[in-house]
């Protein structure tokens, strides 16, 4: 039973965030996760299947994690997982695979936006140390449980990066 869900994994569990550049619509997001389940269900590392999972969030964030404490996930692992991405991003004109942007917590709802926009926008005071950003580097499924992917700016890498204290 490699994939699960993602509710089953524990906090330990290896994590990656994938941004869309926009909402998905529901048949693409139905075309997604389905590619990804299909990609999960045969995920190995070295030969040994990865307990893993998948969670899309926000109509934008793909998250998939791997359990470790079974099998250790690989670079080419992750190299495959990347490549099903890349055909992904193809096959919905979107990007996926760009950690440049900053996605934070617009009026709208979640904006994403070039860090150099981001910069002028907290220059200008349009967004704030308090604005809630998405911070797409935290590592493991209890990062996110704990709240740390998606918090004010002040307590993340854009803090530092572009509000003045």
């Amino acid at each position: 039973m490699p994939r699960t869900t993602f509710d089953a994994l524990p906090d330990s569990a290896r994590l990656w965030i994938f941004s869309a550049e926009r909402s998905l619509t529901p048949a693409q997001r139905d075309t997604l996760l389905g590619e990804v389940d299909a990609f999960l269900d045969q995920w190995t590392a070295h030969g040994t299947p990865l307990t893993c999972a998948r969670d899309l969030c926000h109509d934008r964030f793909l998250l998939v994690a791997a359990d470790e404490a079974a099998a250790g996930v690989s670079g080419c692992s992750v190299d495959a997982l990347t490549r099903r991405l890349r055909e992904q991003e193809r096959a919905l004109g979107m990007a996926l695979l760009d950690n440049g942007p900053v996605h934070y917590r617009g009026p709208q709802g979640v904006a994403r936006v070039p860090r150099a926009t981001f910069a002028e926008l907290a220059e200008s005071r349009a967004v704030t140390p308090d604005t809630v950003v998405f911070d797409n580097s935290v590592t493991t499924v209890g990062a996110v449980r704990a709240g740390r992917w998606e918090r004010a700016a002040k307590h993340t890498w854009h803090g530092r990066s572009f509000f003045q204290t």
